[in-house]
């Protein structure tokens, strides 16, 4: 996956067909083109929020999400490019918008998307995770951390996280504000070894019964991702 934390105008991306990636549109580069009014010794925390669109339309390419949770946080765009995308350049405008000032300022994104030597993996495997929020899933070392846990039990060559969704876009109900309650996401990833047997034991015909009863399945190595990452094995799906 790529993780691109700064942003610059007129910037030239390069991700690779069918692997995430994620551009973090920074609040504290973008202040940098608001003039400052606060009074001296004061420190100013400007809202900005952002506007993402692909030049010469009101939206984004299909495959390009766009999040930012609050005025006050970063965005985020994020998706996983598609090959028909390959060597046509893709511009996407960035319009950041101060809401105290009502200054804007415009930087415009170039993607360039490559061929990805690896892809198509011919394994991938998508999981529901149901304590994150997708802005925390896209952390880079957060994802770094999944990865290293899905390695860690599939024991693949070549491992590449290929899409990221939040649950509210299939369908999940907003969670309530109570207990810090999470909308969930799913990560897909590809790897270039059959799944493991850990991975498959969702399939017998126990872990299905349960499932179908809205029970936890038993799973040997979800141990290696509950320290962090609370798996819903019911929804793993294996192509």
């Amino acid at each position: 996956y790529t993780i691109l934390s700064k942003v610059h105008s007129d910037r030239n991306v390069y991700p690779s067909a069918g692997v995430l990636f994620v551009h973090v549109l920074e609040r504290e580069y973008f202040k940098g083109e608001f003039p400052p009014y606060p009074k001296p010794g004061e420190i100013s925390n400007d809202p900005i929020t952002f506007n993402t669109n692909l030049m010469g339309y009101p939206d984004r390419p299909g495959w390009l999400r766009y999040i930012q949770r609050t005025p006050y946080s970063d965005g985020v765009l994020y998706g996983s490019p598609t090959v028909e995308n390959v060597g046509k350049p893709t511009v996407i405008e960035i319009t950041a918008y101060n809401r105290r000032t009502f200054e804007t300022a415009r930087h415009n994104l170039i993607i360039n998307i490559m061929s990805a030597e690896d892809f198509p993996l011919p394994y991938q495997a998508e999981f529901f995770i149901r304590n994150m929020n997708v802005e925390e899933m896209l952390a880079s070392e957060v994802l770094g951390d999944f990865l290293g846990a899905v390695k860690n039990v599939w024991q693949p060559e070549r491992l590449n996280a290929i899409n990221i969704t939040s649950a509210l876009d299939r369908g999940g109900r907003v969670p309530l504000p109570i207990n810090d309650m999470k909308e969930g996401v799913y990560v897909m990833v590809g790897a270039d070894v059959p799944f493991s047997s850990c991975l498959r034991e969702v399939e017998n015909p126990q872990n299905q019964l349960r499932c179908s009863q809205e029970m936890e399945p038993s799973i040997t190595c979800d141990k290696k991702f509950r320290t962090q990452f609370h798996i819903d094995w019911c929804k793993i799906s294996l192509v």
